[in-house]
C-alpha cells in the first residue's frame, strides 16, 4: 500500500478510533485509579476516607501465593481452551468444504445454535447433563451418581469443553471463508506439481490462511483467558475451597464478596496488562518470521 492510500485509510477510520479509544480509556483509567487506594465497603458507603496506597495492593496481590495458583491455572485453563477451540474450528471447517450443501447447512445451523446459545443457559444445560444423579451422560456411561464437578481437574475439564462447545463455530465459519477463499488455480497447481493434499495443505494452504488464524488465535487468548460465567456457574462460583478459580472469579471474589475494590481492580490491571503482553509479543514473532500484520 502507497503512504498516501494509507493515510486516507487512516484517516477514515480516525472518528471510530477517537470513539473507541474514548470508550476504553476512561473505564482502564478508572481501574487503574481504584487500585491504588484502599477501596472497599466503607469508603463506597462515605463512612471512612479514601487511603493511597499506591502500588500497596499490587505488592499485596503479588505476595499472595492463591494469586500464583490462580494464575498458573488460568493460564493452563485457557491454553486448553483455545487449543481445542482452533482444532475443533479447523477440522470442521475443511469437513465443510468436504461435504454436501445440505450436510454442511446442517453444520453451520448447529454451530449458530451453540455460538447463540447464551454463556449462562449452555452452562446450565451441560450442568443438567452431566448432573451425577439426572444426568444424561451418566445414565448412558453406567455411573449413576459420579461427580464431575468434585475432581479439580475433570472440573476444569468440563467447563473447558463447554467453553470449545461454545466458542469453536467463530473459529470454524472464520477458517472456512478463508478456505473457500484460496484461488482453486493455486491448489491444482500445488497438484500439478505433484504435491500430495497434505503438502498442499502445510505449504499452500497454511500460509494463505496464516493472517486468519493470528486473528482467530488472538480472539480465542483474549475470550478463554477471561472466562467468568462459564466457571461460576459449572463450579458453584469457583469450586470447593475455591480449586477451580480463574483470575476473572478471582477478582470477582475479592471485589463483591470480600468487599476489596481496590484488591479486585488490581487484578483486572494485571489481567489487561498480561493480555496486552501476550498480544504484542504474539504479533512480534509473527513479524520476525516474515508475515505481514
Amino acid at each position: 500500500m502507497a503512504r498516501g492510500d494509507g493515510r486516507t485509510a487512516f484517516a477514515y477510520l480516525t472518528p471510530a478510533l477517537l470513539v473507541l479509544g474514548g470508550l476504553m480509556a476512561y473505564p482502564i483509567y478508572q481501574l487503574v485509579l481504584i487500585s491504588l487506594f484502599d477501596y472497599g465497603q466503607e469508603q463506597v458507603s462515605g463512612g471512612a476516607p479514601l487511603e493511597f496506597l499506591g502500588l500497596g495492593n499490587y505488592t499485596r496481590l503479588l505476595g499472595d501465593q492463591q494469586f500464583w495458583t490462580v494464575l498458573w491455572q488460568t493460564v493452563g485453563f485457557a491454553a486448553t481452551c483455545v487449543i481445542g477451540t482452533l482444532v475443533v474450528g479447523a477440522a470442521l471447517a475443511v469437513l465443510a468444504t468436504r461435504v454436501r450443501p445440505w450436510a454442511r447447512m446442517l453444520l453451520f445451523l448447529a454451530a449458530l445454535g451453540a455460538w447463540a446459545t447464551p454463556a449462562v443457559a449452555g452452562s446450565t444445560i451441560w450442568l443438567f447433563l452431566f448432573d451425577a444423579n439426572f444426568g444424561l451422560v451418566n445414565e448412558v456411561l453406567g455411573s449413576t451418581g459420579f461427580s464431575w464437578t468434585f475432581d479439580r481437574w475433570i472440573a476444569f475439564g468440563l467447563v473447558a469443553a463447554q467453553v470449545v462447545w461454545c466458542s469453536f463455530p467463530f473459529v470454524m465459519v472464520t477458517l472456512y471463508a478463508g478456505i473457500k477463499a484460496i484461488p482453486q488455480e493455486v491448489i491444482e497447481a500445488a497438484a500439478l506439481d505433484g504435491a500430495s493434499t497434505a503438502r498442499t495443505a502445510r505449504s499452500v494452504m497454511l500460509p494463505l490462511l496464516r493472517p486468519l488464524i493470528l486473528v482467530v488465535t488472538i480472539q480465542s487468548i483474549i475470550w478463554d483467558f477471561k472466562v467468568f460465567t462459564q466457571i461460576y456457574v459449572m463450579t458453584g462460583g469457583g469450586g470447593i475451597a475455591g480449586r477451580n478459580l480463574v483470575l476473572n472469579v478471582y477478582a470477582y471474589q475479592q471485589a463483591f464478596a470480600a468487599s476489596e475494590y481496590g484488591l479486585g481492580a488490581t487484578i483486572g490491571v494485571v489481567m489487561t496488562a498480561l493480555l496486552l503482553l501476550i498480544t504484542i509479543g504474539y504479533l512480534r514473532a509473527l513479524r520476525k518470521s516474515g508475515e505481514e500484520l
